[in-house]
């Protein structure tokens, strides 16, 4: 683990280039990588330990900290507004900054919040879980959701800087870690036979920190060819377009406490998507040794309903992504005819 906890990614888009700072301590130390000599609003919600937040404002001149409430309900038009006016209340200008500490909840509503004040300030995104540090705190998609359709309005907006410190996981519930690692499984599935190896062989929690790294360096290598999403980006939607469907009906958000995570239901809608009958098997056997569902248990009438209002979705066709053998994808435009099959409906 220790050879990769004390890295350094850049991510490589000209004008909007940014560092990613892999280390424990890192967040404590927030001030030895940016300026916070300004007006800072930092974002967290009321799942994430007080501590960190109160951590990262401790080293701001002028900071107010705003506590959104836990979970995907708060990606929401009502709590983006409430975010803006306390921006607005405590004074912030365009010079000033946001700084995001959570998981991809917090990331997406305080990027978006960043990106339309003022016509956009400077963002630092500090994720605290697995499945933010591995896939959502890179890449600057910002979004909040609109009725049950989630991220439709958002906007392209790097972080000026993303701060990655392992030591945040050891608050994190194991099911919120291991929620997080289906990002990783993604990566792997798609273009890195080692990482495979590592869920297959290895041991999870003594290298974490390699397999942060490896599935940031990933989608740092796609965003960075792709940053708008009009070619190879849509990889990264590898699970997603069933994954949402089933998030929909069996996810956790709102007053529906229990159910499926995120991460969860992206593992799910990956499995029909493997076309390597013995990848697939294995890739099962992956998910019981983690502790990810194999099952749905959702009603596919409805899963196949959201996922026609899919965002990817263009006409009768929407844009779904294979994975035909460990380390390759290709995008399929289907006609969504086809979607009852690949949910075992026919």
């Amino acid at each position: 683990m220790s050879e990769f906890i004390g890295t350094k990614l850049t991510m490589n888009l000209g004008e909007r280039s940014y560092d990613i700072i892999i280390k424990s301590g890192s967040l404590e130390n927030l001030y030895q990588f940016a300026r916070l000599d300004r007006r800072v609003a930092v974002v967290t919600d009321s799942g994430v330990p007080a501590q960190y937040a109160q951590m990262v404002a401790d080293q701001c001149r002028d900071a107010h900290i705003i506590t959104v409430p836990q979970g995907e309900a708060s990606k929401s038009f009502k709590i983006l507004e409430s975010v803006l006016k306390q921006m607005l209340e405590f004074g912030m200008g365009r010079g000033d900054l946001v700084i995001a500490v959570g998981g991809g909840v917090v990331g997406d509503l305080a990027g978006f919040a960043a990106s339309i004040y003022m016509r956009g300030i400077d963002f630092i995104n500090c994720p605290t879980t697995t499945l933010s540090m591995i896939d959502s705190s890179i890449g600057g998609k910002t979004a909040v959701d609109l009725g049950d359709t989630k991220n439709i309005v958002g906007a392209f907006w790097q972080p000026k800087l993303v701060i990655v410190d392992p030591d945040t996981l050891s608050t994190l519930p194991r099911r919120h870690y291991i929620n997080g690692l289906a990002e990783a499984v993604k990566a792997s599935l798609l273009a890195d036979p080692e990482l495979f190896a590592i869920f297959e062989k290895g041991d999870i929690d003594a290298q974490i920190g390699e397999i942060i790294c490896r599935s940031l360096r990933f989608k740092k290598g796609i965003v960075e060819q792709d940053e708008t999403e009009h070619g190879m980006r849509k990889a990264l939607n590898f699970g997603h377009t069933i994954g949402h469907g089933i998030e929909a009906v069996r996810g956790v958000r709102g007053r529906r406490t229990t159910g499926l995570y995120h991460g969860e239901c992206v593992a799910l809608g990956m499995l029909p998507m493997i076309e390597d009958t013995a990848l697939l098997k294995r890739t099962r056997a992956i998910y019981r040794a983690l502790g990810l569902p194999t099952r749905a248990g959702a009603n596919k009438e409805k899963v196949l309903a959201y996922m026609q209002h899919d965002k990817k979705a263009r006409g009768d066709h929407i844009t779904v992504i294979k994975c035909p053998g460990l380390g390759c994808w290709r995008a399929d435009s289907l006609p969504m005819t086809e979607l009852p099959a690949l949910l075992g409906m026919e």
